[in-house]
């Protein structure tokens, strides 16, 4: 059994350019294209933002990758305006030497180590792995063993949202109201998204009280995982 933290991988994008591309995407609206400047998509943004004028941001999308617990993404792909690619539990057999014969599972930002909890949580665990290799090794298919798996599995997905939908999405997914896991990994890239397109992304509250070293460690893709 492995205990790791979750990660965030981002696509490397360039956030003046998607925002200037969505200005000259919006400003077909208007036939307005000869006012553009080297920052004129600043105003222009907020202007469409206060205005409720959103479909312009669906011009421009990024991916990210995601290795967290299995109920992260059962709250995400909840969201319809986006693409998932999941690592299947029907196909991935964890207790074959390619994953090491051993499940990996993302430990808890909700329940602190050392505590009887933590210790409770860890020893389920444990006996879990223990019955899905000894079920594995008895010529249990994944679709069978599966069955067994807990939330707290760890798993990667690929995701796609174009720039309304990451708002939207993160607007509602880093609020006080969600499940810490989610916070814990979408609160980073909320951030993220603030420093390099605070013209669209400031407005978006998120849960400041959610402690800063639980936050997920965030990572920029590489070209060939992009």
């Amino acid at each position: 059994m492995k205990l790791i933290d979750p990660v965030v991988f981002v696509q490397d994008y360039d956030g003046i350019q998607i925002m200037k591309n969505i200005e000259r995407a919006c400003r077909v609206c208007y036939r307005s294209e000869g006012n553009i400047t080297e920052d004129s998509y600043k105003k222009l943004l907020k202007n469409c933002i206060n205005r409720g004028h959103e479909s312009v941001l669906e011009h421009e999308k990024i991916s990210v990758r995601i290795i967290a617990d299995i109920g992260t993404y059962k709250d995400l792909t909840r969201h319809r305006h986006a693409s998932f690619s999941v690592e299947s539990t029907r196909y991935c057999n964890y207790g074959k030497d390619k994953f090491g014969n051993e499940i990996k599972f993302i430990k808890p930002c909700h329940i602190e180590e050392e505590t009887e909890l933590y210790k409770i949580w860890e020893k389920s665990l444990k006996d879990i792995e223990k019955a899905y290799v000894k079920m594995s090794d008895m010529g249990a298919l994944p679709d069978q063993l599966r069955m067994i798996l807990p939330h707290s599995t760890a798993a990667e997905y690929a995701m796609t949202a174009n720039i309304r939908e990451w708002k939207h999405i993160l607007s509602l997914r880093t609020a006080k109201m969600t499940h810490p896991s989610i916070r814990q990994i979408l609160i980073p890239l909320l951030l993220k998204f603030k420093e390099d397109m605070p013209e669209i992304f400031d407005s978006v509250e998120y849960d400041e009280e959610f402690p800063k070293e639980k936050y997920a460690k965030l990572y920029l893709m590489s070209e060939e995982d992009q």
